[in-house]
Protein backbone atom coordinates (compact mmCIF):
# COMPACT_ATOMS: atom_id res chain seq x y z
CA UNK A 1 0.00 0.00 0.00
CA UNK A 2 2.86 1.87 0.04
CA UNK A 3 3.29 2.30 -3.40
CA UNK A 4 -0.60 3.19 -3.82
CA UNK A 5 0.03 5.81 -0.89
CA UNK A 6 2.99 7.67 -2.93
CA UNK A 7 0.90 7.58 -6.10
CA UNK A 8 -2.13 8.98 -5.04
CA UNK A 9 0.38 11.96 -3.44
CA UNK A 10 1.73 12.65 -6.55
CA UNK A 11 -1.35 12.28 -8.83
CA UNK A 12 -3.26 14.98 -5.85
CA UNK A 13 0.02 17.41 -6.36
CA UNK A 14 0.08 16.59 -10.54
CA UNK A 15 -3.78 17.73 -10.45
CA UNK A 16 -3.35 20.90 -8.01
CA UNK A 17 -0.33 22.15 -9.77
CA UNK A 18 -2.35 22.36 -13.44
CA UNK A 19 -5.05 23.95 -11.24
CA UNK A 20 -7.83 20.88 -11.36
CA UNK A 21 -7.98 20.48 -8.10
CA UNK A 22 -8.27 23.25 -5.71
CA UNK A 23 -11.11 22.40 -2.91
CA UNK A 24 -9.95 20.48 0.36
CA UNK A 25 -12.77 18.10 0.53
CA UNK A 26 -12.24 16.74 -3.10
CA UNK A 27 -8.42 16.48 -2.22
CA UNK A 28 -9.46 14.43 0.75
CA UNK A 29 -12.19 12.33 -0.95
CA UNK A 30 -9.17 11.64 -3.61
CA UNK A 31 -6.67 10.33 -0.78
CA UNK A 32 -9.21 8.19 1.08
CA UNK A 33 -10.74 6.33 -1.74
CA UNK A 34 -8.05 5.14 -4.01
CA UNK A 35 -8.95 5.12 -8.08
CA UNK A 36 -7.24 1.30 -8.26
CA UNK A 37 -9.98 -0.41 -6.23
CA UNK A 38 -12.25 0.69 -9.30
CA UNK A 39 -10.14 -0.48 -12.11
CA UNK A 40 -10.31 -4.22 -13.54
CA UNK A 41 -6.99 -6.66 -13.57
CA UNK A 42 -6.87 -6.15 -17.44
CA UNK A 43 -6.55 -1.96 -18.05
CA UNK A 44 -6.71 0.03 -20.91
CA UNK A 45 -5.45 3.65 -21.56
CA UNK A 46 -3.69 6.44 -22.46
CA UNK A 47 -2.95 5.33 -26.29
CA UNK A 48 -3.89 2.03 -26.64
CA UNK A 49 -1.68 1.27 -23.44
CA UNK A 50 -2.76 -2.73 -22.24
CA UNK A 51 -1.47 -3.55 -18.77
CA UNK A 52 -2.38 -6.48 -17.06
CA UNK A 53 -2.21 -6.68 -13.16
CA UNK A 54 -1.47 -10.10 -12.41
CA UNK A 55 2.09 -9.85 -15.30
CA UNK A 56 3.08 -6.50 -14.14
CA UNK A 57 1.81 -5.13 -10.99
CA UNK A 58 3.89 -2.41 -10.95
CA UNK A 59 2.84 -0.94 -14.27
CA UNK A 60 -0.32 -1.36 -13.90
CA UNK A 61 -0.53 1.15 -10.78
CA UNK A 62 1.58 3.41 -12.77
CA UNK A 63 -1.31 3.02 -15.64
CA UNK A 64 -3.63 3.45 -12.80
CA UNK A 65 -2.57 6.85 -11.33
CA UNK A 66 -1.70 8.80 -14.49
CA UNK A 67 -4.04 11.56 -15.43
CA UNK A 68 -6.24 8.80 -18.28
CA UNK A 69 -9.28 7.29 -18.91
CA UNK A 70 -9.73 3.90 -18.70
CA UNK A 71 -11.30 1.59 -20.68
CA UNK A 72 -13.79 -0.75 -18.54
CA UNK A 73 -16.23 -1.73 -20.88
CA UNK A 74 -16.20 -2.66 -25.12
CA UNK A 75 -19.67 -2.65 -27.04
CA UNK A 76 -21.65 -2.62 -23.99
CA UNK A 77 -20.52 -5.61 -22.62
CA UNK A 78 -20.56 -7.85 -26.04
CA UNK A 79 -16.82 -7.46 -26.10
CA UNK A 80 -14.43 -8.69 -23.43
CA UNK A 81 -13.00 -5.82 -22.63
CA UNK A 82 -9.37 -7.64 -22.64
CA UNK A 83 -9.30 -7.33 -26.19
CA UNK A 84 -9.01 -3.46 -26.47
CA UNK A 85 -11.15 -4.14 -29.72
CA UNK A 86 -14.49 -2.27 -30.44
CA UNK A 87 -16.50 0.61 -29.05
CA UNK A 88 -15.54 2.20 -26.25
CA UNK A 89 -18.99 2.43 -24.19
CA UNK A 90 -17.44 2.67 -20.36
CA UNK A 91 -14.64 3.83 -18.31
CA UNK A 92 -13.34 5.04 -15.44
CA UNK A 93 -13.11 8.67 -15.92
CA UNK A 94 -9.83 10.43 -15.85
CA UNK A 95 -8.68 12.06 -12.82
CA UNK A 96 -8.55 15.63 -13.47
CA UNK A 97 -11.89 15.36 -16.03
CA UNK A 98 -13.88 13.54 -12.31
CA UNK A 99 -12.19 16.32 -10.47
CA UNK A 100 -13.02 19.40 -12.46
CA UNK A 101 -17.15 18.45 -12.45
CA UNK A 102 -17.02 17.69 -8.58
CA UNK A 103 -15.91 20.78 -7.90
CA UNK A 104 -18.01 22.38 -10.14
CA UNK A 105 -20.82 20.50 -8.16
CA UNK A 106 -19.72 22.05 -4.93
CA UNK A 107 -20.79 19.83 -2.63
CA UNK A 108 -20.93 20.05 0.92
CA UNK A 109 -21.82 17.10 4.07
CA UNK A 110 -25.57 16.44 4.21
CA UNK A 111 -26.11 17.80 0.29
CA UNK A 112 -28.05 14.83 -1.31
CA UNK A 113 -26.96 13.85 -4.45
CA UNK A 114 -28.16 11.64 -7.70
CA UNK A 115 -25.16 10.29 -9.20
CA UNK A 116 -25.78 9.20 -13.43
CA UNK A 117 -23.91 6.87 -14.43
CA UNK A 118 -22.22 4.87 -11.48
CA UNK A 119 -19.78 2.97 -13.79
CA UNK A 120 -16.90 1.92 -11.89
CA UNK A 121 -18.25 3.00 -8.43
CA UNK A 122 -15.00 5.10 -8.30
CA UNK A 123 -17.12 9.15 -8.57
CA UNK A 124 -19.73 7.32 -6.31
CA UNK A 125 -17.26 6.45 -3.70
CA UNK A 126 -15.62 9.78 -4.04
CA UNK A 127 -18.71 11.46 -3.63
CA UNK A 128 -19.97 9.16 -0.69
CA UNK A 129 -16.66 10.24 1.08
CA UNK A 130 -17.73 13.83 0.65
CA UNK A 131 -21.32 14.27 1.46
CA UNK A 132 -22.37 10.71 3.46
CA UNK A 133 -22.47 8.12 1.71
CA UNK A 134 -26.05 8.28 3.10
CA UNK A 135 -26.58 11.10 0.99
CA UNK A 136 -25.48 9.31 -2.46
CA UNK A 137 -27.94 7.53 -4.88
CA UNK A 138 -26.18 6.74 -8.35
CA UNK A 139 -28.32 5.06 -10.85
CA UNK A 140 -26.69 2.72 -13.51
CA UNK A 141 -28.41 1.11 -16.26
CA UNK A 142 -25.89 -1.82 -16.91
CA UNK A 143 -26.86 -4.30 -14.40
CA UNK A 144 -23.92 -5.81 -14.89
CA UNK A 145 -21.88 -2.38 -14.75
CA UNK A 146 -23.78 -1.85 -11.33
CA UNK A 147 -22.79 -4.94 -9.71
CA UNK A 148 -19.24 -4.83 -10.40
CA UNK A 149 -19.52 -0.65 -8.90
CA UNK A 150 -21.29 -2.35 -5.63
CA UNK A 151 -18.39 -5.07 -4.87
CA UNK A 152 -15.90 -2.22 -5.93
CA UNK A 153 -17.46 0.11 -2.94
CA UNK A 154 -18.03 -3.14 -0.45
CA UNK A 155 -14.30 -3.47 -0.41
CA UNK A 156 -13.99 -0.05 0.51
CA UNK A 157 -16.70 -0.04 3.20
CA UNK A 158 -18.63 2.27 1.03
CA UNK A 159 -22.52 1.77 0.67
CA UNK A 160 -24.25 4.54 -1.58
CA UNK A 161 -27.63 3.47 -2.72
CA UNK A 162 -27.06 1.74 -6.08
CA UNK A 163 -29.89 1.92 -8.47
CA UNK A 164 -30.32 0.21 -11.78
CA UNK A 165 -32.20 2.07 -14.26
CA UNK A 166 -32.36 5.10 -17.27
CA UNK A 167 -30.22 7.61 -15.67
CA UNK A 168 -32.06 10.22 -17.74
CA UNK A 169 -35.10 9.51 -15.32
CA UNK A 170 -33.27 10.73 -12.08
CA UNK A 171 -34.77 8.57 -9.06
CA UNK A 172 -37.86 10.45 -8.27
CA UNK A 173 -38.18 8.30 -5.20
CA UNK A 174 -35.26 9.94 -3.64
CA UNK A 175 -36.34 13.28 -4.65
CA UNK A 176 -35.77 16.10 -3.69
CA UNK A 177 -31.93 16.39 -4.46
CA UNK A 178 -29.45 19.36 -3.42
CA UNK A 179 -26.64 18.32 -6.20
CA UNK A 180 -27.18 15.95 -9.49
CA UNK A 181 -23.70 15.13 -10.77
CA UNK A 182 -23.58 13.54 -14.23
CA UNK A 183 -20.88 11.32 -15.99
CA UNK A 184 -21.95 10.58 -18.79
CA UNK A 185 -22.42 12.77 -21.53
CA UNK A 186 -26.51 13.95 -22.49
CA UNK A 187 -27.24 15.59 -26.30
CA UNK A 188 -29.76 17.66 -23.59
CA UNK A 189 -30.28 18.46 -20.48
CA UNK A 190 -33.27 15.60 -19.21
CA UNK A 191 -35.80 18.23 -17.30
CA UNK A 192 -36.80 14.87 -14.73
CA UNK A 193 -33.25 16.22 -13.47
CA UNK A 194 -34.49 19.74 -12.94
CA UNK A 195 -37.74 18.45 -11.48
CA UNK A 196 -35.78 16.58 -8.79
CA UNK A 197 -33.95 19.03 -7.87
CA UNK A 198 -34.85 21.32 -5.41
CA UNK A 199 -34.96 25.06 -6.03
CA UNK A 200 -31.20 26.41 -5.38
CA UNK A 201 -29.77 23.16 -5.94
CA UNK A 202 -27.20 22.65 -8.56
CA UNK A 203 -27.02 20.19 -11.65
CA UNK A 204 -23.35 19.80 -13.34
CA UNK A 205 -23.60 17.15 -16.42
CA UNK A 206 -21.13 17.00 -19.99
CA UNK A 207 -22.80 18.44 -22.62
CA UNK A 208 -22.82 16.68 -26.07
CA UNK A 209 -25.49 18.08 -28.35
CA UNK A 210 -23.65 16.81 -30.92
CA UNK A 211 -21.92 19.27 -32.97
CA UNK A 212 -18.36 19.15 -32.45
CA UNK A 213 -17.15 20.21 -28.83
CA UNK A 214 -18.64 18.78 -25.65
CA UNK A 215 -18.70 20.89 -22.66
CA UNK A 216 -19.22 21.15 -18.73
CA UNK A 217 -22.08 22.35 -18.05
CA UNK A 218 -23.20 23.66 -14.86
CA UNK A 219 -26.72 24.74 -13.73
CA UNK A 220 -29.07 26.63 -11.20
CA UNK A 221 -32.15 25.11 -10.31
CA UNK A 222 -34.22 27.98 -10.32
CA UNK A 223 -37.95 28.73 -7.98
CA UNK A 224 -40.05 28.72 -11.12
CA UNK A 225 -39.12 25.25 -12.10
CA UNK A 226 -36.50 25.90 -14.50
CA UNK A 227 -32.71 25.14 -14.42
CA UNK A 228 -30.16 28.43 -15.60
CA UNK A 229 -26.19 28.01 -16.39
CA UNK A 230 -23.01 28.95 -18.42
CA UNK A 231 -20.70 26.23 -19.89
CA UNK A 232 -17.45 26.21 -18.20
CA UNK A 233 -15.27 23.75 -19.93
CA UNK A 234 -14.51 21.20 -22.19
CA UNK A 235 -15.93 17.68 -21.23
CA UNK A 236 -15.31 14.50 -23.07
CA UNK A 237 -17.65 11.81 -21.62
CA UNK A 238 -19.54 8.59 -22.89
CA UNK A 239 -22.46 9.20 -24.10
CA UNK A 240 -25.67 8.21 -22.12
CA UNK A 241 -27.15 4.92 -24.23
CA UNK A 242 -30.69 6.98 -24.89
CA UNK A 243 -28.67 9.91 -26.45
CA UNK A 244 -25.80 8.40 -28.64
CA UNK A 245 -25.88 10.04 -31.79
CA UNK A 246 -28.08 8.38 -34.68
CA UNK A 247 -26.10 6.68 -36.88
CA UNK A 248 -24.66 8.33 -40.14
CA UNK A 249 -27.43 7.35 -42.52
CA UNK A 250 -24.64 5.97 -45.10
CA UNK A 251 -26.73 6.56 -48.36
CA UNK A 252 -26.32 4.38 -51.17
CA UNK A 253 -25.13 7.63 -53.92
CA UNK A 254 -23.63 10.49 -52.79
CA UNK A 255 -26.81 12.47 -53.57
CA UNK A 256 -26.63 16.14 -55.28
CA UNK A 257 -23.67 17.40 -55.63
CA UNK A 258 -22.82 21.26 -55.38
CA UNK A 259 -19.42 23.48 -54.97
CA UNK A 260 -18.81 26.11 -52.09
CA UNK A 261 -15.97 28.34 -51.64
CA UNK A 262 -16.06 27.66 -48.03
CA UNK A 263 -13.18 25.01 -46.55
CA UNK A 264 -14.88 22.43 -45.02
CA UNK A 265 -12.39 22.51 -41.79
CA UNK A 266 -13.28 26.48 -41.16
CA UNK A 267 -16.50 24.64 -40.04
CA UNK A 268 -15.16 21.39 -38.88
CA UNK A 269 -12.08 22.75 -36.70
CA UNK A 270 -14.07 25.87 -35.40
CA UNK A 271 -13.54 26.22 -31.53
CA UNK A 272 -16.24 25.38 -28.93
CA UNK A 273 -17.60 28.58 -28.62
CA UNK A 274 -18.84 28.09 -32.58
CA UNK A 275 -19.53 24.99 -32.05
CA UNK A 276 -22.80 25.82 -29.21
CA UNK A 277 -23.78 28.42 -32.05
CA UNK A 278 -23.62 26.00 -34.77
CA UNK A 279 -25.28 23.72 -32.41
CA UNK A 280 -27.72 25.62 -31.21
CA UNK A 281 -28.86 27.24 -34.55
CA UNK A 282 -29.41 23.96 -35.26
CA UNK A 283 -30.62 21.32 -33.24
CA UNK A 284 -30.43 17.70 -33.48
CA UNK A 285 -27.46 17.81 -35.93
CA UNK A 286 -24.50 16.23 -36.12
CA UNK A 287 -21.28 17.39 -36.86
CA UNK A 288 -18.11 14.79 -37.48
CA UNK A 289 -14.73 15.41 -39.36
CA UNK A 290 -12.98 12.50 -41.20
CA UNK A 291 -9.16 12.67 -42.11
CA UNK A 292 -8.07 10.33 -45.03
CA UNK A 293 -4.10 10.95 -45.96
CA UNK A 294 -4.66 14.46 -47.38
CA UNK A 295 -8.23 14.50 -48.08
CA UNK A 296 -10.96 15.83 -44.94
CA UNK A 297 -14.37 14.96 -44.60
CA UNK A 298 -16.91 16.76 -43.06
CA UNK A 299 -20.00 15.17 -42.81
CA UNK A 300 -23.58 17.03 -40.81
CA UNK A 301 -26.83 14.91 -40.21
CA UNK A 302 -29.43 14.32 -38.35
CA UNK A 303 -32.48 11.91 -38.28
CA UNK A 304 -33.82 13.01 -41.69
CA UNK A 305 -31.12 15.39 -43.59
CA UNK A 306 -27.37 14.65 -44.42
CA UNK A 307 -24.73 16.42 -46.10
CA UNK A 308 -20.72 16.30 -46.91
CA UNK A 309 -18.41 18.76 -47.54
CA UNK A 310 -14.61 17.84 -48.90
CA UNK A 311 -11.70 19.68 -48.46
CA UNK A 312 -8.93 18.70 -51.02
CA UNK A 313 -5.32 20.35 -51.75
CA UNK A 314 -5.37 22.39 -54.72
CA UNK A 315 -8.95 23.15 -55.49
CA UNK A 316 -10.40 26.34 -56.09
CA UNK A 317 -13.85 25.46 -54.82
CA UNK A 318 -14.52 22.76 -52.82
CA UNK A 319 -17.30 19.53 -53.07
CA UNK A 320 -20.69 19.27 -51.21
CA UNK A 321 -22.82 16.31 -51.10
CA UNK A 322 -26.47 15.51 -50.13
CA UNK A 323 -29.00 18.61 -48.25
CA UNK A 324 -27.28 21.83 -49.71
CA UNK A 325 -29.40 23.37 -46.96
CA UNK A 326 -27.78 21.79 -43.96
CA UNK A 327 -24.57 22.64 -45.19
CA UNK A 328 -25.72 26.30 -45.77
CA UNK A 329 -26.93 26.33 -42.03
CA UNK A 330 -23.90 25.56 -40.59
CA UNK A 331 -22.28 28.11 -42.50
CA UNK A 332 -24.51 30.83 -41.75
CA UNK A 333 -24.83 29.95 -38.15
CA UNK A 334 -20.65 30.21 -38.13
CA UNK A 335 -20.72 33.42 -39.75
CA UNK A 336 -22.84 34.30 -36.98
CA UNK A 337 -20.43 33.36 -34.66
CA UNK A 338 -18.04 35.41 -36.60
CA UNK A 339 -20.01 38.54 -36.43
CA UNK A 340 -20.96 38.13 -32.87
CA UNK A 341 -16.68 38.91 -31.83
CA UNK A 342 -16.15 35.20 -32.21
CA UNK A 343 -17.33 34.71 -28.32
CA UNK A 344 -15.31 31.69 -26.43
CA UNK A 345 -17.44 29.01 -24.84
CA UNK A 346 -18.15 30.52 -21.50
CA UNK A 347 -19.79 33.54 -23.09
CA UNK A 348 -22.71 30.82 -23.84
CA UNK A 349 -25.44 29.42 -21.27
CA UNK A 350 -28.40 27.32 -21.15
CA UNK A 351 -32.22 27.56 -20.05
CA UNK A 352 -33.73 24.28 -19.50
CA UNK A 353 -37.25 24.58 -18.86
CA UNK A 354 -39.92 21.68 -18.79
CA UNK A 355 -40.63 21.57 -22.72
CA UNK A 356 -37.69 23.71 -24.38
CA UNK A 357 -33.73 24.08 -23.96
CA UNK A 358 -32.35 27.09 -25.05
CA UNK A 359 -28.37 28.29 -25.49
CA UNK A 360 -28.18 31.96 -24.77
CA UNK A 361 -25.30 33.95 -25.68
CA UNK A 362 -24.23 36.85 -22.71
CA UNK A 363 -27.32 36.76 -20.88
CA UNK A 364 -30.80 34.39 -20.68
CA UNK A 365 -32.40 37.46 -22.06
CA UNK A 366 -30.68 37.24 -25.54
CA UNK A 367 -31.36 33.30 -26.38
CA UNK A 368 -30.22 31.49 -30.34
CA UNK A 369 -33.61 30.32 -32.25
CA UNK A 370 -32.73 27.85 -33.90
CA UNK A 371 -32.95 28.08 -37.90
CA UNK A 372 -33.82 26.34 -40.63
CA UNK A 373 -35.43 23.35 -41.11
CA UNK A 374 -32.85 20.95 -40.79
CA UNK A 375 -32.59 20.53 -37.17
CA UNK A 376 -35.07 18.73 -34.84
CA UNK A 377 -35.30 19.36 -30.76
CA UNK A 378 -34.19 16.06 -29.12
CA UNK A 379 -37.37 13.83 -28.02
CA UNK A 380 -37.87 12.98 -24.95
CA UNK A 381 -37.81 16.54 -23.26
Amino acid sequence: MEGVARRTEALVERLTAAGWLTQGRVRTALRDVPRHAFVPPVAWAGEGDRVDRAASPEKWLDLVYQDDAIITQLDDGQTDVATGAGSFTSSCSAPSTVVSLLELLDAEVGHRVLDVGTGTGWTAGLLARMVGAENVTSVEVDPFVSARAAENLKRLGLSPRLVVGDGGEGWADGAPFDRVHATCGVSHVPYAWVRQTRPGGVIVAPYAPGFGSSHELRLVVMPDGTAVGRFIGHASYMMMRSHRQPPWPAPGDEGAESTTQIDPRTIGYAPAGADLAMGAFLPGVNARGHHRDDTYVLRLWSTHAWATATYRPGQRDYVVHGDRGLWDDAVRAYFWWVGQGSPGRDSFGLTVASETETVWLGTPTNPIRPQGPAGVMPPGR
